[in-house]
């Protein structure tokens, strides 16, 4: 009898222990073109609808770009954090860093954010290798994902 109750305390307090740390859930790198952000709305009263996503743009100006479409899932918010997307382009020595502001509210957000205008080349070429870092405020790394060939040093 004892046994089933400390078992059952302990499956009711598991999820309060468990609890997840800040994360990135999912990485999706694409190119998009600025006619793939306009929604109904933006046609009738010319503003940019993003519904609950945040765009995030390293040129914020041009849509035009190659972005990285981001999930993450915590627990409790997080104020103050970044999300860094590191891109290492073919045929250029070293990889280039975009820092973005990235408050996350507790539960899931999705970003899209951009490497657009003059910091991307062209809409055919792609990332040789990407990795993109969630830091919290203080610089401390949260989380991190990255492409197959990042981690080879001849990508970077």
């Amino acid at each position: 009898m004892f046994s089933r109750r400390v078992l059952t305390a302990l499956l009711l307090t598991l999820p309060l222990v468990a609890s997840a740390a800040p994360g990135l859930v999912r990485v999706w790198p694409s190119y998009r073109t600025a006619e793939s952000f306009k929604r109904v709305s933006e046609y009738i009263d010319g503003v940019e609808n993003t519904g609950n996503d945040a765009v995030l743009r390293s040129q914020s100006d041009v849509r035009d770009g190659y972005y990285f479409l981001v999930r993450t899932r915590t627990d409790t918010a997080v104020a103050g954090a970044k999300i860094s997307v590191e891109v290492a382009l073919p045929q250029r020595s070293g990889a280039k860093t975009f820092v973005f502001p990235a408050d996350l509210p507790a539960g899931d957000k999705v970003f899209h954010l951009g490497i657009t205008g003059a910091d991307w080349p062209d809409a055919k070429v792609r990332p040789g290798a990407w990795r993109v870092v969630l830091r919290s405020a203080d610089g401390t790394i949260l989380a991190t994902r990255h492409s197959f060939l990042w981690s080879s040093a001849d990508a970077r």
